[in-house]
C-alpha cells in the first residue's frame, strides 16, 4: 500500500506517520511506501523498511498537485492547511493555501481517475470552525454551516467539494472535523487557539504560559493521539456506511477553560496553576466567543470513533506520549 501525507511536517502529520510506520499496515494491508510531503521537507519516521519519499512542495503551486497523484498513492491524508489565525490575518494566503490547494488536489484525482480509473481514499481533516455562533450546546450532527471566519468558510467550502467529488465517484472521501487539539507538543503555533494548549503545556515543564480569555470559556476538545486515530479510522472503514453525508464531526470533550485548569491542578498541583498569567486579547476573545462549545457527534461514535472522556486523561496522554509518562 502506497499512502501519502499532504501536511506531513506538521504535529498530526508527524505523529500519523510515526503510527503508520509502528502499525507496519492499514486496513491489513502492508505499507510498503510513504510519501511525505510539506511546504519544508518532512523528516521520514524512524525504523521504517519501507519507500519513503518526503519532499517539499507547495499543494497551491501550480502542477504540484498533479506531481503528487502521478504516483498513484491509494490513500491521501490531507493534513496541509494555515491555522485560523493566520488565515483571518491574511486572507489571500488562507484562500490560496486552504482552498485553492485543496480543489487543485481534487482536480488532479478527477482527472487521474479520469485517465485510468484512479479513484483513492480520501481523508481531509476539517474542522469544528464550519460552524458558528448562535450554537446550541450540544451542537448536533445536522447543524447546518454558518463559519464565522475565513478558515472555517474554507473548510466548510472543502468540505462541500469533497462530498460532490465523491458523489461524483472520482475519489472515495471522507471529511475529519476534528476538534481543537490539546495538548500539542512542541512551540505555540498562530491559531487562535493556541492558548488551550498553552496554559497547559508550559506550567507541565516549569514555564509561565498566557491566558487571554475568561475561564468560562467552553470548548471542544480531543487529543494528539486521538486526532491520529480518527485518521486510522476514516482510512479503514467501511464508507458505504457513511452514506452522502461524508463529513463528520468528531467525539471529543467539552470543558470550560476552568475546568482544564482544576485538571492541571488534580494532575501536577497548585505550583503549575500558578503559572499561569492572565492577560486579556480582544481579538482572541472575539474569536472564541463564536466557537463550538461541544458536539453530539453521535454519528461518529455510531461509526466507531472514539476520543478521551476527562481532561484529566487528555492531559496523561501528552505526558505519557511527550514527556515520557512523567513531570519533570
Amino acid at each position: 500500500m502506497h499512502i501519502l501525507i499532504i501536511g506531513a511536517a506538521g504535529m498530526v502529520g508527524r505523529k500519523l506517520a510515526q503510527r503508520l510506520v509502528a502499525d507496519e499496515t492499514l486496513g491489513g494491508k502492508t505499507v510498503d511506501k510513504l510519501t511525505l510531503v510539506d511546504v519544508v521537507k518532512p523528516e521520514p519516521p524512524a525504523g521504517y523498511s519501507g519507500i519513503v519519499d518526503a519532499r517539499e512542495s507547495d499543494l497551491s503551486a501550480a502542477g504540484e498537485a498533479k506531481k503528487l497523484v502521478a504516483g498513484r498513492p491509494d490513500v491521501i491524508f490531507h493534513l496541509a492547511a494555515i491555522v485560523s489565525g493566520e488565515a483571518e490575518l491574511d486572507f489571500d494566503k488562507g484562500y490560496r493555501i486552504n482552498l485553492d490547494g485543496t480543489r487543485y488536489l481534487f482536480d488532479a484525482i478527477r482527472l487521474a481517475h479520469n485517465a485510468d480509473g484512479y479513484k483513492p481514499r480520501v481523508v481531509f481533516t476539517s474542522s469544528i470552525a464550519v460552524v458558528g455562533a448562535p450554537l446550541p450546546f450540544p451542537i448536533p450532527d445536522d447543524f447546518h454551516l454558518t463559519p464565522l471566519t475565513s478558515y472555517g468558510t474554507q473548510k466548510a467550502i472543502c468540505e462541500l467539494l469533497l462530498s460532490d467529488y465523491t458523489r461524483r465517484g472520482f475519489f472515495d472521501g471522507i471529511g475529519i472535523r476534528l476538534p481543537t487539539i490539546c495538548i500539542r507538543p512542541g512551540k505555540p503555533n498562530k491559531a487562535a487557539s493556541g492558548f488551550f494548549s498553552n496554559i497547559l503545556r508550559e506550567p507541565l515543564v516549569g514555564q509561565e504560559a498566557v491566558l487571554p480569555v475568561s475561564e468560562d470559556v467552553r470548548h471542544w476538545h480531543t487529543s494528539p493521539r486521538s486526532a491520529v486515530g480518527f485518521l486510522i479510522h476514516g482510512a479503514t472503514m467501511d464508507l458505504d456506511k457513511v452514506g452522502p453525508r461524508r463529513n463528520l464531526s468528531m467525539p471529543g470533550l467539552s470543558a470550560t477553560v476552568g475546568e482544564q485548569i482544576e485538571a492541571l491542578r488534580r494532575v501536577a498541583g497548585d505550583k503549575a496553576v500558578a503559572l499561569i498569567r492572565r492577560e486579556p486579547d480582544e481579538m482572541i476573545m472575539k474569536m472564541v466567543a463564536g466557537w463550538a462549545p461541544g458536539f453530539e457527534a453521535k454519528r461518529a461514535r455510531e461509526l466507531g470513533f472514539t476520543a478521551e472522556t476527562s481532561f484529566d486523561e487528555i492531559i496523561r496522554v501528552h505526558i505519557e506520549d511527550e514527556l515520557g509518562g512523567k513531570l519533570p
